[in-house]
């Protein structure tokens, strides 16, 4: 099933890692008839390397770099479900220009779900600890009250995929004809 939004810029997807970002918008763009990006994906192509390459060689600091100069150029590319980095969101200068310029929806779910999710699939630096559940605890902490900033907010704690994109595609009808959230 697809749904016609008219939407005139690209939605993007934040959350922390395992929240569901990139399998959930591929759905929706599938649903949307829009182009799919993950930044993760595009910051490669622009290194050259993968993710873990970037933080081994240069560090967080340069893929930070990296990741803001990609997330600059696809914000301007029109309509568009983007997947983003856990950590675009906490980058003050480039939430202002998402608060601005996309529909920011944050996928929110809990530490269990999180950690579970998380330890299916690996190459994750951050979770290179010798705790990932208490790395990911922190995470939560931190970013949390930032993400509250996001123009829609979804939890995907106890949503299916199919469940979750559908409450997104009412979330964005809704966003899109007054503004607010469901």
């Amino acid at each position: 099933m697809s749904t016609q939004i008219p939407l005139d810029r690209p939605v993007v997807l934040i959350g922390l890692m395992g929240a569901g970002k990139s399998t959930g918008g591929r759905r929706l763009a599938k649903r949307l008839k829009v182009e799919f990006l993950d930044s993760d994906d595009e910051i490669m192509k622009a290194a050259g390397c993968s993710i873990e390459d970037i933080f081994e060689l240069y560090g967080e600091a340069e893929f930070r770099a990296g990741e803001k100069r990609v997330m600059d150029r696809l914000i301007t590319e029109g309509p568009m479900v983007l997947a983003t980095g856990g950590g675009v969101f906490m980058n003050d200068e480039l939430r202002a220009k998402l608060l601005c310029n996309t529909i920011t929806v944050w996928l929110k779910a809990g530490l269990d779900t999180l950690a579970e999710r998380t330890a299916r699939r690996g190459g994750r630096p951050l979770l290179r600890t010798g705790d990932p559940r208490k790395t990911l605890e922190k995470l939560i902490q931190e970013r949390y009250p930032v993400y509250g900033q996001a123009d829609i907010v979804l939890n995907t704690d106890t949503e299916t995929l199919q469940g979750a994109v559908g409450r997104i595609v009412t979330a964005l009808k809704r966003h899109l004809k007054d503004g607010t959230q469901p």
